[in-house]
């Protein structure tokens, strides 16, 4: 609107400055002239150099007000011819003086207010030394999410009576920390329905050390071994929340003269650093370890022109995250990972992008114990084969019995790792469609394969012992989901609404199951089916949400979860 003004009221001042002008010659007043023309000048420089004008509106706007005087002079010249040793003096009406004086009034005014605020705000006016350089470094984030969660079973899932069952029911990681089955709890539940009310509280804190690099610390509910979730299940008879540090890491963020993020690299526990869908990373897992990302913009701008050619930027992502450490063993677990991709910007708004990934997982596969020696026992001490007990799962994984009970008491298996090695290549491209803008339409396809799966490799690790979950050992390697947007991007302000509809199949040895999300299937791979869910803003930074998930597991026994979530969310 400011923009408008000004050229309005420029085109104003021109006509009449350089009719003005015009006139002036006619009576041969040069240093009027002088003056008028470099009165005009500057200005136009001005509202350029401000940001007001560009460069080729300027030279429109003059070349439109140098015609529109010419042409009035003529008429003028024509209408009436000068008599001999008349002077004529240039009228102005007086209407016309006062609407050029009550814009320039009103434009300066607009223009020194604004001057003057940006003024106060930068040096603080009216509070002088009332607070210490450093606390104006720090700034204070974070949400609380309220959530009720039904999860129901189906009446036709599979009932298992054996505790030692090799079914996909077993619960690995509590078999691993009871050391054998022998109770109930080295099953899952996937036959009685279950009703919680959960909280997840987040409080963070961000600390500006130096131009360009900045602290940062974040507490989270959640219990501690868990990876994946934060979510606190309220029902502990009075007991208090846990409330640990879920991030803490530094991050360099390096611009060039355009003020172009071209480079972000930090260390500590981050965020996710890649671009990934929740089939591959759960959205509430941290990375212990470090990244960088670089990216090159190929957008152009045009100094003669008003638009910007959006054009696209290419970035490329690297990290290494340590998973497990070992004091006495070099076995040490790690994760390590790249990511290349392009964005696109056009000029309708639309938008789209690609990015190819690439995650390899080191010493992460069971190493059982030499079979029919004393390695083979539990009760035998081998860091290397220890070290391959993972630390968390969740579901799905293809196991190996990685050490066995006493031979003449329990020859059982009592722990077990990941048969499989992981090598996950993931493709992930997405277009967000602007034309009903302010509703966006975003269409989003994921694809990820296990390239490091290998039958003979596994048989020859483990020694003939048994691979359970998949025990004739197909390459069951694939995922994939497709997703569909339709809303608002954000739901921060209150009437904003947004809803989506996604399908996905994860097949068993696909991505690691321990990192995929933690909500779809209730965690873990070998599972199928759809979500849908919406939100809605009930006020400004406050959101309600609901999310209904409906699954079915791919091979093995029926086993079908359906999980409803409903959420209240506030974030400051």
């Amino acid at each position: 609107m400011n923009q408008i003004k000004a050229k309005g009221f420029t085109r104003t001042f021109l006509t009449v400055a350089i009719f003005s002008l015009l006139s002036t010659v006619q009576a041969g007043e040069k240093e009027e002239l002088i003056k008028l023309r470099n009165t005009t000048s500057n200005l136009i420089n001005l509202l350029v150099k401000q940001g007001v004008l560009t460069k080729e509106s300027a030279k429109q706007m003059i070349r439109q007000a140098e015609r529109d005087a010419e042409q009035q002079a003529k008429l003028a010249t024509e209408a009436d011819i000068v008599e001999p040793d008349v002077v004529r003096v240039p009228y102005v009406p007086e209407f016309v003086r006062d609407q050029i004086r009550q814009q320039v009034r009103a434009d300066l005014r607009q223009d020194v207010v604004a001057d003057v605020l940006q003024e106060a705000k930068t040096k603080q006016w009216g509070v002088p030394d009332a607070l210490p350089d450093w606390t104006r470094r720090f700034k204070i984030y974070g949400d609380m999410r309220l959530r009720y969660e039904h999860d129901h079973f189906a009446e036709s899932n599979f009932v298992n009576p054996a505790l030692s069952s090799t079914s996909s029911v077993n619960d690995y990681l509590a078999v691993n920390k009871n050391k054998g089955f022998g109770s109930s709890s080295g099953l899952q539940n996937i036959n009685k329905d279950r009703d919680r009310f959960r909280a997840r509280f987040r409080l963070g804190l961000k600390a500006k050390v130096t131009e360009g690099l900045e602290a940062n610390l974040r507490l989270a509910t959640g219990n501690i071994k868990d990876p994946v979730s934060t979510n606190q299940t309220l029902g502990n008879t009075g007991g208090k929340f846990d409330f640990n540090i879920d991030r803490a890491f530094l991050k360099y963020e390096g611009v060039d003269s355009s003020a172009y993020n071209w480079l972000t690299l930090q260390g500590g526990r981050i965020a996710n650093p890649f671009r990934s869908t929740d089939m591959i990373f759960d959205r509430d897992l941290s990375f212990e370890g470090f990244a960088s990302t670089f990216r090159y913009s190929l957008a152009k701008v045009d100094s003669h022109s008003d638009s910007e050619d959006q054009g696209a930027s290419i970035y490329m992502t690297l990290g290494g995250f340590p998973l497990e450490e070992f004091e006495l063993s070099s076995k040490d677990k790690w994760m390590v990972g790249g990511q290349v991709g392009a964005d696109w910007a056009f000029g309708n708004q639309d938008k789209a992008s690609v990015n190819v990934a690439f995650y390899k997982y080191l010493n992460t596969e069971a190493r059982p114990g030499r079979a029919g020696g004393p390695e083979q026992l539990c009760s035998f001490e081998d860091a290397n084969r220890d070290s391959s007990v993972p630390q968390y799962l969740q579901k799905g994984n293809s196991m190996a019995a990685i050490c066995y009970g006493d031979q003449f008491t329990n020859n059982d298996p009592q722990q077990f790792g990941l048969a499989a090695e992981f090598e996950i290549l993931n493709i992930t491209a997405s277009y967000d469609l602007s034309m009903f803008a302010p509703i966006h339409v975003k269409l989003t396809g994921d694809y990820a394969k296990n390239l490091a799966f290998d039958k003979e490799d596994i048989l020859k690790r483990v020694g003939g012992g048994t691979v359970y979950s998949n025990p004739d050992l197909e390459g069951r390697t694939s995922a994939w989901q497709v997703r569909l947007d339709l809303g608002w991007p954000s739901v921060l302000q209150s009437g904003r609404w947004n809803t989506y509809a996604a399908y996905k199949y994860i097949e068993s040895d696909a991505v690691l199951d321990a990192f995929t999300d933690s909500d779809f299937h209730l965690g873990g791979t070998n599972a199928k089916g759809w979500v849908i869910g919406a939100n809605y803003g009930v006020m400004d930074n406050a959101w309600l949400s609901a999310k209904w998930m409906s699954t079915d597991q791919i091979d093995g026994p029926n086993i079908g979860i359906d999980v409803l979530l409903i959420d209240f969310n506030a974030k400051f």
